[in-house]
């Protein structure tokens, strides 16, 4: 079955190491793209998301190997442009090769990307920039083609600090004719990862993790091998499950330096958190008090992806509080579930008003996207009793084993 079984109540013990990030390992994949040889790319994550794109990648004539957790993309070849079918429609992230094959090829053709039921997305913003740079863009039915004889450099500014679009604009601009200059570009870790993977492949970007990229294209870049950092969103959620079911619980290699909004509410709430260069350690040894006011923002804030793990948490805390969620409008799907689970969660437009509980109950709950499977996995985690989440594979678009990484921390959890 696809569904994953807790039998919740017990304290989280031990330590588990944090797989190698989602949101920073795509982009790169994509940026093989422009390199025409082969890549290595060490510690990435077997996820649902990742074998998508490299169904994408082998489609366009790429080939893609794995020795555990590696994978090596050969683009010395590219034989296609044109991206259709299940992998485009199932996977947001599947916009970001837009870029690259501009970059490579001059010309895409593409399905409208999918996979997303916490909001529009719209890629408006991609499109409109990469218009900037010289790209002609034709839509029709479900598909679109964009082309461009020659990328030109530009200065342009997003309407929005978009992580997608600064990907786009990123991938398309290494090898374009020029200086781009990006302003209000987003600034998450991943943006930087992916900067520093084309710089590693000899690109010229200056201004990594601010908000002004500036891009010099250069004629070609070469083969490298690259190791992709822990993924912050995955290390937050296991620290929010230690804050919900209590414990103490050491994260090997979780990037402390990118969760400060997380580490800041955990102790503002009554954790005891610890940071060394191996990783976060935290302790829950009461109840936590609630926090009054959270809300998502562009990073450095508090980040989207966490919300709904968090509000978890703030189900069990003591007190009341409110979460304004700012990033996507439809994010609060996973209130349902909480609700039958016996969380007090009122929602008004993007704000959740919350009651704490004194304890959750386990039920059978279904999960509609990613980051909120993983919040029911939480608060089965929890709750007394048996839990049972339906739809375990949106769940595995992001976490590569969390059932196996949450028994190393003595929780009761499997796969049915």
């Amino acid at each position: 079955m696809d569904s994953i079984h807790i039998y919740g109540g017990n304290l989280l013990r031990g330590e588990t190491k944090i797989q190698g990030s989602k949101n920073a390992v795509l982009p790169i994949l994509a940026a093989t793209l422009l390199i025409k040889g082969t890549c290595v790319i060490r510690n990435c994550p077997r996820i649902a998301d990742v074998y998508h794109m490299q169904n994408l990648l082998q489609e366009l004539g790429c080939p893609v190997s794995w020795a555990g957790n590696t994978v090596t993309v050969n683009a010395s070849r590219v034989c296609d442009n044109r991206m259709s079918g299940e992998s485009v429609t199932r996977m947001r992230s599947s916009i970001m090769l837009l870029g690259a094959m501009l970059g490579r090829m001059g010309e895409a053709v593409m399905s409208y990307p999918g996979g997303c039921v916490i909001g529009r997305r719209p890629i408006d913003i991609h499109l409109a920039a990469l218009r900037k740079m010289g790209v002609e863009i034709v839509e029709e039915d479900q598909m679109f083609t964009a082309r461009a004889l020659h990328l030109q450099g530009t200065e342009e500014r997003l309407p929005f600090p978009s992580v997608g679009a600064t990907e786009n604009v990123i991938l398309a601009a290494v090898l374009a004719d020029g200086m781009t200059v990006l302003e209000n570009a987003a600034k998450e870790p991943e943006i930087t990862a992916l900067c520093d993977f084309l710089v590693e492949a000899g690109a010229d970007i200056e201004g990594i993790g601010s908000g002004r990229l500036m891009i010099k294209g250069v004629d070609k870049l070469h083969e490298v091998k690259y190791t992709v950092p822990a993924d912050r969103i995955v290390a937050g959620t296991y620290m929010t499950a230690a804050m919900a079911a209590g414990g103490s619980i050491f994260l090997e290699h979780a990037p402390a330096g990118q969760l400060g909004a997380l580490l800041k509410a955990a102790q503002e709430m009554g954790c005891c958190v610890t940071l060394n260069k191996e990783g976060i350690g935290i302790d829950v040894l009461r109840r936590l008090h609630a926090l009054p006011y959270l809300r998502t923002e562009v990073y450095d804030g508090f980040p989207t992806d966490l919300q709904s793990p968090m509000m978890v948490v703030l189900a069990l805390a003591e007190g009341e509080g409110i979460v304004e969620e700012n990033i996507f409008e439809n994010r609060f799907r996973v209130v349902d579930g909480l609700r039958k689970m016996g969380a007090d969660i009122e929602t008004v437009k993007n704000k959740a008003y919350i009651r704490g509980v004194e304890k959750l109950k386990g039920t059978m709950v279904e999960a509609e996207e990613l980051r909120g499977g993983a919040a029911l996995v939480v608060a089965g985690l929890a709750a007394e009793g048996r839990t049972m989440i339906k739809n375990r594979h949106f769940i595995e678009r992001g976490y590569e084993n969390i059932c196996k990484d949450l028994r190393e921390l003595g929780a009761d959890i499997s796969i049915g």
